[in-house]
């Protein structure tokens, strides 16, 4: 396994989107060639302050950025039976307010200096980071101090309530309203004792966040927040005596707080093998999950299992895809991991069966395909394969100054210094064969182990046999009761500091706008290319963009262009879909090929010195499709198996039916574009090749590429495809756009049980084309386009009642939709939908002169990050092609932004805000939420199917 994919999986608990590399100053310090990759050494600074806080120094100048990232040795594996939850409760108490941070002035301030914030928790600790303009570094250390050292005297009742609800909500959307979502609790409650510090699941128990009380935080404020139990990493554009000077003022008089000793590996085993079972109120097919205990990170044999993961089940040629997807046809849906941890791990393997499967079936099916494996031993070559994308993966990962702060601070939490990059490194470069068999036989082979069978409502004969019923416990739906807390109005007692902490820090001027220069060009056959040559690490990221995409489906075919593009990945004509597996992976390349609603990509990113040869497969794809009649029957089955699985899921139920109520039955938007079960179940190999042959054409398509390669190779390595793929004429078709709506309808869709009901709310609105579009977005921000946002700050942060709530414009050539949605707790739908109604109204009176200085400052002081990672400049230069923009076009919108005044943006906000006549789509619990709808004066009111067909109101138990 890849140093990248090993440490995304010892980290998939965090609860926060972020990834997890390791840097060096402007780039590496090695060479470019694979062998060398694993001298790479991390250059930085490392200190301690007299508090025992771990400082780390990372300068990369690279963009006008910095990134602080503080990470507190606590995670959930320190909280106690009873008060489970508790770390990520208490990391959303640091964003409400502190001694000198007024409430709700964390996100306000980063986002109006320009950046970005959040924190996440995962079983083994809690982090909190920043990224800003280099301008806003000293205010970014004042609020991080701040809350690390004068935070608790400001805790109250009221804002400790507010933040158990928005918990329990988040708990609600992630576990309760999902399919599967209760697995992770069955299976930790019985590989890891009663008391193990892994017993309980990082969201917590919902009873537990509910009894939670203001002395558990302030317990917990004083055991584990201290400066001593903490890694600071500042890593970007920053000086560093001048930052020195910033960390010893904001951080240098926190009191050391109580010692924290550090957790010793407990690894378990089990006795017997349990097997337990769930029917499954969301799940439309049935799931196994079984674990086998193994042991803590950064050990050898915890290497040797990520292999072993991958060797089973990764790639046409692994045992488990072998046996379960290709031969028994049981699955579309197989892979394993292996989840070391701190001081445990586990080795996973999951399947999802295609509908009907019995699990038993299953279960039989892994162990033959470890029979399998034990028999005929390792693929030659396949250690070699796996190692072949370290390179790839580490350059990937230093691309952000973020990505930078989090690696550095995990590696010195866990590992003891920054640069065990290079032990780690070393460490997966030396297993081998033996190793991997060794673990096997050492953790899994006739192990006792811990097995799952999650079944759809109804269809306990799926089970695997001899299972016992989960002890799992459903929240009961139950009217909502307001809770009134009122706080004690007396004056927080400010802790001494040795200066006035109350003055914020104030902020140089902010970067200058600066663009990345840009090239273009047009290839003999019509195809445009556009890049940007981009030199911080020995990479390019590039796609080719075919317009037309699901646009070009026809209503009785539809899903050929999604199935097409699926079958082009699986072989060429001289290459069998395993043997171009392998010559992918074996450049340490990554290419995917997918169907959007108005194009076709195929998607790459290799080093630079094999972007020849990464290109020469993607002409092989291109223009040499196998057609392989085989896997075309197994693409199938997966698809279906996806919208079978789909079709319980109240998110994608919302978005199918809101995009067909908008857009109607005559446009192609209404139907999916991975297609229904009828439609791709009658669709052929003679109908994809139809597709391809009069839909491909270079005249229709643009290529991107970003990253360390001039414009003068870049054409030369594109020379083949220009000369070898001709242009054809290839008409899109167009749609006419229904009329705008008329009046309010709410399209309620029955989800029986369901734990919140998900809120889509709006209309059709502009392309991205029209002149309004850019101005619309920004008189949108305030509304619900930040975390400040009106609708957010009502709903989640006064509420309770959600975990996030968010307004947006989208568009493209075609029309796209104003949208305001959320999730919510479901005893909360009426009240919500009514907020989000009266908001959107009370919006178009305008905002004030302060609201809108905050949406300009975000908007245009943010565009410091815009173009810091080859991913970013890879979506800049798609959207100047796809809209013919200059390459200078966000001058231009931050001149729009610049000269907004109150009038425009309240003129906007009437022109294109219509509560009056926009749908709103509510997806829950009938039999409790349905009825308050028809007394709350919309046009009309409608109860629907899963399909968006009207049902009788008998239906629903009044």
């Amino acid at each position: 396994m890849t140093l990248q994919k090993s440490l995304q999986l010892a980290f998939m608990a965090i609860i926060f989107s972020g990834f997890f590399i390791a840097c060096t100053e402007g780039g590496i310090s090695s060479g470019g060639d694979a062998e060398e990759s694993s001298s790479l050494s991390v250059d930085y600074e490392k200190y301690e302050l007299e508090n025992g806080l771990d400082v780390i120094l990372h300068q990369d100048k690279s963009d006008p950025i910095v990134s602080l990232a503080i990470q507190y040795g606590v995670g959930s594996n320190r909280e106690k039976t009873g008060r489970t939850g508790f770390a990520h409760l208490f990391e959303h108490m640091l964003f409400q307010e502190s001694e000198n941070v007024p409430q709700d002035q964390f996100f306000k301030k980063i986002q109006d200096a320009g950046g970005t914030l959040n924190g996440g928790t995962w079983k083994d600790g809690t982090i909190y980071y920043e990224v800003v303009p280099n301008n806003a570094m000293e205010m970014v250390m004042w609020l991080e101090s701040d809350r690390m050292g004068y935070l608790i005297n400001t805790v109250t009742e009221s804002a400790f309530y507010n933040q158990q609800e928005v918990v329990q909500n988040e708990k609600r959307q992630r576990v309760d309203n999902n399919p599967y979502g209760h697995t992770n609790w069955v299976l930790d409650k019985n590989i890891y004792p009663e008391g193990h510090p892994y017993n309980w699941q990082v969201i917590g128990e919902l009873v537990d966040l509910q009894n939670a009380t203001i002395d558990d935080v302030k317990e917990f404020y004083a055991k584990y927040y201290g400066p001593n139990n903490a890694t600071l990493v500042l890593a970007g554009d920053f000086e560093k005596e001048e930052a020195k000077a910033m960390i010893e003022k904001y951080f240098g008089e926190i009191k050391r707080g109580q010692d924290v000793p550090k957790l010793k590996p407990q690894r378990v085993t089990l006795a017997e093998t349990k097997k337990l079972y769930h029917e499954d109120n969301f799940a439309q097919a049935p799931q196994l999950h079984m674990v086998w205990p193994t042991l803590e990170q950064y050990t050898d044999d915890a290497y040797a299992l990520d292999f072993l993961a991958e060797i089973l089940s990764d790639g046409k040629e692994a045992p488990i895809y072998e046996v379960l997807v290709k031969e028994k046809e049981l699955t579309s849906n197989a892979f394993a991991y292996s989840n070391a941890q701190e001081i445990a791990g586990e080795f996973h393997i999951i399947v999802t069966a295609s509908a009907g499967k019995d699990l038993d079936d299953v279960e039989a099916g892994i162990f033959e395909a470890m029979q399998r494996f034990e028999t005929n031993g390792i693929p030659e070559g396949d250690v070699d394969r796996i190692k072949a994308s370290l390179e790839t993966d580490f350059y990937n990962g230093i691309s952000s100054v973020l990505g930078k702060s989090f690696q550095m601070a995990q590696y010195n939490v866990f590992a003891g210094e920054p640069s065990f990059i290079e032990k780690d490194i070393e460490n997966i470069k030396k297993v081998t064969e033996a190793d991997i068999m060794r673990v096997y036989n050492t953790y899994i082979k006739d192990k006792p182990y811990v097995l799952t069978s999650f079944v759809p409502k109804g269809q306990l004969d799926l089970i695997v046999e001899n299972s016992e019923k989960a002890p799992i416990v459903e929240e009961a739906i139950t009217e909502n009761v307001v809770k009134e807390i009122e706080d004690a109005a007396t004056e927080v007692v400010k802790t001494p500091s040795n200066f006035d902490r109350s003055v914020e820090p104030a902020q140089g001027p902010a970067p200058a706008l600066n663009i990345p220069d840009s090239w273009t060009a047009e290839l003999g056959n019509g195809m445009k290319v556009y890049g940007i040559e981009q030199n911080e690490i020995p990479t390019v990221n590039f796609n080719l963009v075919i317009e037309g995409g699901h646009l070009l489906d026809s209503k009785d075919k539809n899903g050929v262009a999604n199935l097409m593009t699926d079958i082009m990945m699986e072989g060429t004509a001289t290459k069998t879909p395993a043997e171009l597996e392998k010559a992918i992976q074996s450049l340490g390349a990554s290419i995917n090929m997918f169907t959007g609603r108005e194009s076709i990509v195929i998607q790459g990113n290799t080093l630079t010195r094999n972007f020849e040869a990464t290109m020469d497969l993607i002409e092989e794809i291109l223009l040499e499709p196998r057609w392989d009649e085989e896997e075309f029957g197994r693409i199938k089955i997966a698809t279906i198996n996806g919208i079978k699985r789909s079709s319980a899921n109240p998110n994608v139920i919302a978005n199918r039916i809101y995009t067909k109520t908008l857009y109607g039955e005559d446009h192609i938007f209404s139907y999916p574009s991975s297609g229904t079960e009828a439609s791709v179940n009658a669709l052929t190999m003679d109908d994809l090749k139809e597709f391809y042959n009069k839909n491909f054409s270079p005249s229709i398509s643009r290529f991107h590429i970003v990253g360390k390669i001039k414009k003068e190779s870049a054409l030369n390595a594109l020379k083949d495809l220009e000369e070898k793929w001709a242009a054809k004429d290839v008409e899109i078709p167009t749609y006419e756009i229904p009329e705008q709506r008329g009046n309010s309808s709410l399209l309620f869709v029955d989800v029986p049980n369901a734990k919140q009901s998900v809120i889509n709310i709006g209309y059709l609105g502009l392309a991205r084309t029209d002149k309004d579009f850019y101005p619309a977005e920004v008189m949108n921000y305030k509304l619900g386009g930040t975390f400040n946002s009106v609708v957010n700050s009502i709903l989640r942060e006064e509420k309770g009642y959600t975990y996030g709530a968010r307004t947006n414009f989208s568009g493209t050539k075609i029309p796209g939709t104003f949208t305001a949605s959320s999730s919510v707790r479901t005893n909360t739908t009426g009240e919500s939908v009514q907020i989000f109604k009266d908001e959107i109204a009370r919006y178009k009176e305008g905002i004030n002169a302060e609201d809108l200085e905050f949406t300009k400052n975000a908007l245009i002081k943010s565009n410091a990050r815009r173009f810091e990672t080859q991913g970013a400049l890879l979506g800049m230069l798609r959207e100047m092609s796809a809209y013919n923009l200059a390459p200078n076009y966000i001058e231009g919108e931050e001149a729009i932004v610049r000269n907004m005044t109150l009038e425009q943006h309240k003129a906007l906000a009437n022109k294109y805000l219509d509560e009056s006549r926009m749908a709103y789509l509510v997806v829950g619990d009938a039999a409790t939420q349905y009825a308050q709808f028809t007394k709350m004066g919309f046009d009309e009111v409608k109860l629907l199917d899963k399909d968006g067909n009207e049902t009788e109101l008998k239906a629903v138990k009044q």
